[in-house]
């Protein structure tokens, strides 16, 4: 059973409550900075670990546009499948490659 607290955040969340919203996207952003990593290939990282840890399709839409948003090209996002294949696995890969051409397509 979720806590107070949880079931709280979980609601304003879902009601696109514009100090959680922020709160999320500080977060990602905190991140990036403390990557090191400029947020294109940040976003291509991203993809990447979403392929190895098997990822639903929201995900990739998500992360997919943060990875255009930040300049990265249909190839380079598509190059992370290949780029991955060899560690996270032939299953892995064509999992997510569906996933990642909806998100493109979309």
């Amino acid at each position: 059973m979720p806590s107070d607290s949880s079931s709280e955040f979980l609601d304003r969340l879902a009601e696109s409550d514009p100090e959680i919203i922020e709160r999320v996207v500080g977060r990602h952003l905190e991140n990036i900075e403390e990557s090191g990593l400029d947020p294109r290939i940040h976003a291509l990282v991203r993809i990447a670990s979403l392929i190895s840890v098997g990822a639903p399709a929201a995900s990739f839409e998500w992360q997919v546009a943060l990875a255009r948003e930040s300049g990265a090209s249909d190839d380079e996002i598509a190059g992370v499948l290949i780029a991955v294949s060899q560690t996270a696995g032939t299953p892995r890969v064509v999992a997510a490659a569906p996933h990642i051409a909806g998100a493109l397509a979309g």
